[in-house]
């Protein structure tokens, strides 16, 4: 896997969270991360996971998805497709600019701001949900690749490592695992 992320630099273009279970989220100017709970006052933030169906699952689970971050690039490509979505109506957290969030092995490290920092854990599986919000939208976040291999695009999913304020504008810096990079599969 030839990946050369580490020279990349993006941006955050908006924050969000929702004290509550709810498909899209309130957008702020920033948001807190707290070191191994999430964003502090969003649903889902925890040591186990929150997501309703892997709480039915097993409530113990470790969450594996206290952030989720979407690249805009994907909203671009939505509009495109006679979609409008704006940041954090898909439930994401952090909404970026010029990184190949998709792109990016597990465990890849996410800087952000002066302190933040959070460890993508892997990509985020889009549900049936997501056509309620718009009909269609599923297919649309939804590809594949040369091998006829399922493509999620809907964003990719981390813990929170080391927490801080996140705030519109700030820089976000790729530092990547040490090789063999593994693939970001399905959290």
């Amino acid at each position: 896997m030839a990946i050369n992320h580490e020279s990349q630099i993006g941006e955050v273009l908006s924050t969000s969270r929702y004290a509550t279970h709810s498909f899209s989220k309130q957008t702020f100017e920033g948001i807190r991360l707290l070191a191994g709970l999430g964003v502090e006052g969003d649903a889902h933030m925890g040591k186990t996971v929150k997501h309703r169906s892997r709480v039915a699952q097993n409530p113990n689970q470790p969450n594996l998805r206290q952030v989720h971050l979407i690249h805009s690039e994907l909203f671009d490509e939505l509009v495109r497709s006679g979609f409008h979505v704006k940041p954090g109506q898909l439930g994401e957290n952090i909404t970026t600019r010029g990184i190949d969030l998709l792109g990016l092995p597990t465990g890849t490290k996410l800087t952000i701001g002066v302190e933040a920092v959070i460890e993508v854990t892997g990509l985020r599986n889009p549900c049936a949900q997501i056509d309620h919000f718009q009909s269609g939208l599923l297919q649309a976040v939804l590809d594949h690749d040369e091998n006829g291999n399922l493509v999620r695009k809907a964003g990719v999913m981390g813990i929170v490592l080391s927490g801080g304020e996140v705030r519109v504008g700030d820089e976000i810096r790729v530092i990547l695992p040490v090789e063999p990079y593994r693939p970001l599969e399905r959290v």
